[in-house]
This record gives C-alpha cells, structure tokens and sequence, in this order.
C-alpha cells in the first residue's frame, strides 16, 4: 500500500500562500502517480494537478499560481499555492494512480482544509 497523508493546509487571507505536502510510503520506489484534488462545499471535486515520473500538468484555474513538484527522496509531492483567491477554498485531497500493473491505484490521503479570506 502507498498510503498519503497530507499536511499544509489552513486559513490564509488573498494573496497570500500556503504549500501543501502529500507523503505516500514507497510512493517513488513503486513508481506512482500523485495528483492534488480539492472539493468546495456544495461543489463537485476538482482535479488540481498531477505528476508522474515524465510530466506535470496544472489545471487552467490554478496554471501561473500554483506549482506541483515532488522530492522523490522524501517520497512527497508538493502542491504551492500562491496569489490564493477565496475561490481556492476547499478541501484539498492527493491520491496516487499507475505504478506497476495500477498497484498505486486510487489511494487517497484524508485531505486537509484550505480557506482563503477576502
């Protein structure tokens, strides 16, 4: 199992930054995929950001704010978070995909809460 855990979140007024963190045991050695998701109340979920061992991608309501990057030593994906708006509140999940035959699949952290003040 690759089990994440997130941490980072909190409250912070616009404008202002936070980084997110997604630990996830063996989540290098095993190859995995991790992506950020985050899910406003009332709201569908979104995808954020994903990262794989070839590509990053950012969704278009965060590109040119928000950066995923990970330390592979540290088995941990970043998600930074700057010029937050108060549309960026939400909870924010990570869940890792691929690896070996999808043995990485569909293992979610139990997410941690962004709010951004006006």
């Amino acid at each position: 199992q690759v089990q994440p855990v997130e941490s980072g979140g909190g409250s912070v007024q616009a404008g202002g930054s936070l980084r997110l963190s997604c630990t996830a045991p063996r989540f290098t050695s095993m190859s995995c995929g991790m992506e950020w998701s985050r899910q406003a109340a009332g709201k569908q979920r979104e995808w954020v950001a994903s990262i794989t061992d070839g590509s990053l991608r950012l969704a278009d309501s965060v590109k040119g704010r928000f950066t995923i990057s990970k330390d592979a030593a540290k088995d941990t994906v970043y998600l930074q978070m700057d010029s937050l708006k108060p549309e960026d509140t939400a909870m924010y999940s990570c869940k890792t995909f691929g690896g070996y035959r999808g043995a990485c699949s569909g293992y979610w952290g139990q997410g941690t809460q962004v709010t951004v003040s006006s």
